[in-house]
Formats: C-alpha cells, sequence, structure tokens
C-alpha cells in the first residue's frame, strides 16, 4: 500500500534538534549531528515535524510501503553507524516491540563477520539500557515520553480472588495512546486485535465503559465533530485493517446525530480496505444506557 513516511535532507540538517520534540512518535533523534528517523514503524507520516525544521530539511514522501520488514529497515541503518543501530534497537526496546528487536539482533549475530559494526559493542549497549531512560530525560532526546507507544499487562494483584472476575473501577487498557491522531497503526499491540474505536464522550456517559466496551480490546478514540484531520483517521484505520490485520472493529458512539460520524470513518475506511473485518456499531445514550447494538 502507499504510506506517507518522513524523509530528511542530510545535507540540509544542522542537527538543531527542534524537530525532535514535535515528533510525537518518538520516530526521530539527533545522531551524529544529524536528524534521523530511527524507525519507520513509529513514524505515522503526519509531519508534524515539518514546520519546526527552520533549514527545510524535512519532507514527507509518499510512497509504496511493504509490511514493515525489521531486516530491510536495519540493513539500510548499518552503513550510517553504529550510533544509529543502537538508537533504533533501543527505540523497539523502549515500545515493547520485542519481536522486531529479536529479529534485528538475529540478523547482526548471523552476519556479524560480515558487518564493519561491532555487534557485540550494539548487543550490551541495548541490553543495559533503561526502558524509562526517555522518560527520565524528558522530549528533548527523542519525542514526547505522553505520546510513546506502551503495551501493558494488568498485574495479579489487580485481580479479585474469585476467577476471571475484576476489581470493581479497574482499568481495562491495555495500551497508549489512545488518541487517534497520536496511535500508531503499526505497533505491534495492534496485530489481530479486537479493535474498539470510541467516541470521546462515551466513557463519561457509560458508567463501566471498562469492563463492559474496553476489556479485551485495543482501544482508539476520537470526536467526529471537533478533532480536525478526519481524513486522517480514515487513512490509520484503513492500515489497522489491511497492515494489522485486526480481527473485529467494535464503534461506540453517542445518540447525539454528530456523533454518527465516526461509524461513517469506520465505514469508509472499510470501504477502501482490500480486506474485510466485520463491525458493530454500539449506540449509547446520554443518560449512559446502550440504545442500540447491530453488526452493520
Amino acid at each position: 500500500m502507499i504510506r506517507e513516511i518522513v524523509k530528511i535532507d542530510e545535507d540540509l540538517c544542522d542537527g538543531c534538534g527542534l524537530c525532535i520534540p514535535n515528533c510525537h512518535e518518538g520516530a526521530l533523534q539527533i545522531i551524529d549531528g544529524k536528524a534521523r528517523l530511527i524507525s519507520e514503524l513509529m513514524c505515522d507520516g503526519l509531519g508534524a515535524c515539518l514546520g519546526h525544521c527552520p533549514q527545510g530539511a524535512i519532507e514527507i514522501e509518499k510512497r509504496e510501503a511493504e509490511e514493515y520488514d525489521e531486516v530491510t529497515v536495519i540493513k539500510q541503518m548499518i552503513p550510517k553507524g553504529e550510533n544509529l543501530v543502537i538508537a533504533h534497537l533501543k527505540h523497539l526496546k523502549d515500545h515493547g516491540e520485542t519481536g522486531f528487536l529479536q529479529e534485528a539482533v538475529r540478523y547482526l549475530k548471523a552476519h556479524e563477520n560480515e558487518l564493519e559494526v561491532d555487534v557485540n559493542h550494539i548487543i550490551r549497549e541495548v541490553h543495559n539500557s533503561q526502558a524509562h531512560a526517555q522518560a527520565e530525560s524528558g522530549c528533548a532526546s527523542g519525542g514526547c515520553p505522553g505520546s510513546a507507544p506502551v503495551s501493558f499487562e494488568r498485574p495479579s494483584f489487580m485481580m479479585a480472588p474469585e476467577a476471571n472476575t475484576t476489581v470493581s473501577g479497574q482499568s481495562e487498557l491495555q495500551q497508549w495512546p489512545v488518541q487517534m491522531h497520536l496511535i500508531n497503526p503499526a505497533a505491534g499491540y495492534f496485530q489481530g486485535a479486537d479493535l474498539l474505536v470510541a467516541a470521546d464522550c462515551a466513557a463519561f456517559a457509560h458508567g463501566s465503559f471498562h469492563q463492559t466496551f474496553i476489556k479485551g480490546k485495543k482501544l482508539v478514540i476520537a470526536c467526529p465533530k471537533l478533532d480536525q484531520g478526519k481524513e486522517i483517521y480514515v487513512e490509520k484505520l484503513v492500515r489497522l485493517i489491511e497492515q494489522s490485520k485486526v480481527n473485529t472493529i467494535t464503534v461506540v458512539v453517542m445518540e447525539v446525530p454528530c456523533c454518527g460520524g465516526l461509524s461513517q470513518l469506520v465505514e469508509i475506511a472499510i470501504e477502501r480496505a482490500s480486506r474485510k473485518v466485520p463491525v458493530k456499531e454500539i449506540v449509547v445514550g446520554i443518560r449512559g444506557d446502550v440504545l442500540a447494538e447491530e453488526w452493520i
């Protein structure tokens, strides 16, 4: 499929770093005095960094992009030096992309004698890194930690004694971020997931939103009336369907007329995608009751 990806002109880039805190996905870092895209996986192509480059060194290129291939990415990075490879692998580690991390390490070890990098040094650096280092150093070092993709499981102490029973009021959220503009459709936790697409207000109206709707699903939220750039939402939904191969989509909207736009965005994405998935729409009333539930 066609994807939009950040492209950096290294001849123009002077390494000022102004683009870094404006990459919400944490995909850019300053390596060896230049801004580098350390992970195509985390670049959503929105171009939030573009307007902050005084040298005009950043642009968005639209190109045919196959499903993410870690080996291809690591091959492209190796000629640019050890520091870039280390930053990329740390990025995968910090964002919980252990599958891609293992794939990259396997490639490095298998071709250790052919590469002009110290594979053992790279692995030691990545192994010794702390997953919370980026959060401690703040947005200036590599993207805002508040929008960094994170997958998490609920600890056992949050479970009730009875089997399969959760503590009242327990969060069922399994990943971060959730706002549609900030999510990365290629993040590993979306692979084969049941997806919940919810209107912002629904969680405030329905008293047991987590247990009723979020449990067992990956969540994205949006407001079809107030949000800007809704075409981007459609593109991300298409990528979730085609690349991440989500299993089902449940749309939770409010009964107010403007909220129906969220279901329409999902329907448009379904029409554009080459792969089809079942979609259920649930309508919540302003008093919190479920008014309708049907497959569409």
